[in-house]
């Protein structure tokens, strides 16, 4: 009887073993399955862009360009930036509960008049259809992951990155409105001409959590449809409703910049 509970104990234990390695194995290999590349390194295929002032796709001086696996800001052929904010739309399909991924690096010279833009893109999220914003608007009205460059001499004194700016919207910091258009995180501060990795973890209106390095460096909730200077007719009879899906785009607001390595993954 011993010798037949000893090996009853020895195979279970190797079951288990078993079991659980396939489990683990399981976990492992899930999450990376659940990515989907947004950009394919090569085509701007999936992707819209539109510069203040120009129609949809009309790629103002090459401002876009891909180089290396990387989407591109490039000011090479401007010789004064004259307001042509930008932003580049992945249009394929709108995105409510997320988490969204990607690198970003600062590079060249500045072109833009005013320090506020030194060094300055970012990551629009909720954005609107870019077929319906219109043809002068220079922002679209969504949320902005704001990256900051470098150490900057800056006359507003923000230097952190992956802060927070709210065009046409407004959102709550500590369960209070944001008093301001951008506010800061409490990331330290990255030099120019290195890559970032920047996670972005978004549930619907409800809450966004801006991450980098494993390290939550700011959080806001409640997204909705504000009544200032970003908004637009397009959605004046939507002040104070939630916000709670839209495009991804990527900006162009006066320094030459480098994407790569977007990802995201669609949350229950």
């Amino acid at each position: 009887m011993q010798v037949i509970m000893k090996y009853f104990y020895v195979i279970f234990f190797v079951v288990s073993m078993v079991v659980t390695s396939c489990g683990l194995n399981d976990k492992q290999e899930s999450p990376s399955s659940d990515w989907q590349a947004l950009f394919d390194g090569k085509t701007f295929d999936g992707w819209d862009i539109k510069v203040a002032g120009y129609d949809l796709n009309d790629n103002y001086n090459n401002t876009y360009l891909i180089e290396d696996g990387s989407i591109v800001v490039s000011y090479d052929q401007y010789d004064s930036f004259d307001e042509k904010d930008g932003n580049i739309f992945y249009t394929k399909k709108k995105f409510k509960n997320y988490h969204l991924k990607l690198d970003y690096k600062f590079y060249g010279d500045h072109i833009r008049d005013g320090d506020w833009s030194y060094r300055n893109s970012g990551v629009m999220l909720h954005s609107e259809d870019p077929k319906k914003i219109f043809k002068d608007q220079q922002v679209p009205v969504s949320i902005e992951a704001q990256f900051l460059g470098g150490l900057q001499n800056r006359s507003d004194g923000i230097k952190t990155t992956l802060n927070m700016c709210s065009p046409g919207t407004d959102v709550d910091i500590d369960g209070k409105i944001a008093p301001d258009h951008c506010m800061r995180s409490s990331s330290k501060i990255y030099p120019i001409n290195e890559w970032v990795s920047i996670e972005i973890v978004v549930h619907s209106d409800s809450i966004v959590h801006h991450i980098i390095e494993k390290d939550t460096i700011m959080t806001y909730t409640n997204i909705r449809y504000s009544n200032d200077r970003f908004s637009t007719e397009n959605f004046k009879d939507l002040v104070g409703k939630p916000l709670e899906e839209g495009y991804i785009a990527l900006q162009s607001e006066g320094h030459p910049v480098m994407f790569r390595n977007i990802m995201i993954k669609e949350l229950d």
